[in-house]
């Protein structure tokens, strides 16, 4: 087991290593950061002086393990649009995009795994085909247009929830939260369905289908020929087996919510690290760009690492073999 950890940490090392590479090349290829840094009116020596500071004019390599010193640090240079530090700019958002993609994530696997057990297990129902129905129009319909359909309903003919915006928000050091106030709470509803609708969808098609597959195993007909329950062998023995390939699967869709929050947070101009990434694209603020796209890195590694360790010890049939392996 620790020599599966060991290995899967330097796996994820090196992945991380490869983003940072591709994260330093945005400075490299997308322009000149002193163009981007200093006025027209700059004359050519304070442009030199300025390069030499940054250290723009060491050998590349030099400029590379120099990024990723201060990447390790949590430090990627200043904004070239707010002129603040980038690692500030992402802090004040940070909170935001990971409310909102926890009530998302939360959303999908509240509503996702019991709908998929349901449809499951009463296939030729009519509540189970309306589920299935709305999952084709779920994972058919772009996220842009299902938060608009959403701002239009709710939030421009019946006015009953905020089309856009965090709401009110409490600073609890440096975390702002908007679960403590009436308005934070409404403001996060129409956006973490936005986001949660196609991962629930997803998730509720991938657990049927490994329900039905399960249902279809050996042991459930003996079990039911000894005359078992349908209760204990759809949710003692079906289940559990189901859900061994849907953590992977679940695991890596939570982090890909929070990557692709950033059409939602477009869509309601929420205040988080998406909008600023996109906001950051049109200005090509590379900085940000970068910094960006190294902590959704992190957090998929960090993600798929865990989910990784669940599943060894969910399954007894991996540790085994992880434990095999690692005597020879």
């Amino acid at each position: 087991m620790i020599s599966f950890i060991v290995k899967r940490i330097l796996q994820s090392l090196l992945v991380m290593l490869a983003v940072a590479l591709i994260a330093f090349a945005l400075f490299q290829f997308v322009g000149d950061p002193i163009n981007n840094m200093v006025g027209q009116d700059t004359s050519l020596l304070d442009r030199e002086k300025l390069r030499q500071d940054l250290g723009l004019n060491d050998p590349i390599f030099i400029q590379f393990f120099r990024f990723v010193g201060n990447a390790l640090r949590g430090e990627f240079g200043f904004s070239y649009v707010h002129r603040l530090p980038v690692s500030q700019l992402i802090g004040e958002r940070f909170s935001a995009t990971i409310e909102l993609s926890f009530v998302s994530a939360v959303i999908a696997l509240v509503v996702g795994v019991p709908m998929g057990i349901y449809t499951a297990i009463n296939r030729r129902g009519l509540l189970s085909r309306s589920f299935m129905t709305l999952s084709l129009i779920g994972v058919s319909l772009p996220t842009f247009l299902i938060g608009i359909l959403l701002i239009l309903v709710f939030g421009v003919s019946f006015r009953w929830l905020p089309a856009f915006g965090r709401g009110e928000v409490v600073n609890i050091g440096w975390w702002s939260t908007g679960f403590l106030t009436a308005s934070g709470l409404k403001a996060l509803i129409l956006p973490s369905i936005t986001l949660a609708l196609f991962q629930m969808t997803l998730i509720m098609r991938l657990v049927r289908a490994e329900m039905l597959e399960v249902m279809r195993a050996d042991f459930i007909k003996f079990g039911r020929a000894r005359g078992l329950n349908n209760r204990s062998l759809y949710f003692r023995h079906a289940l559990k087996n189901t859900l061994i390939p849907v953590i992977t699967i679940t695991g890596l869709q939570l982090g890909s919510i929070i990557a692709f929050a950033i059409i939602t947070e477009s869509v309601f101009q929420w205040p988080g690290m998406g909008l600023l990434f996109i906001q950051a694209i049109g200005d090509a603020d590379i900085p940000i760009m970068a910094a960006y796209l190294v902590l959704i890195a992190l957090i998929f590694v960090l993600i798929n690492l865990i989910v990784d360790i669940l599943y060894v010890r969910i399954d007894p049939r991996l540790r085994t073999s992880t434990s095999g392996s690692g005597g020879q």
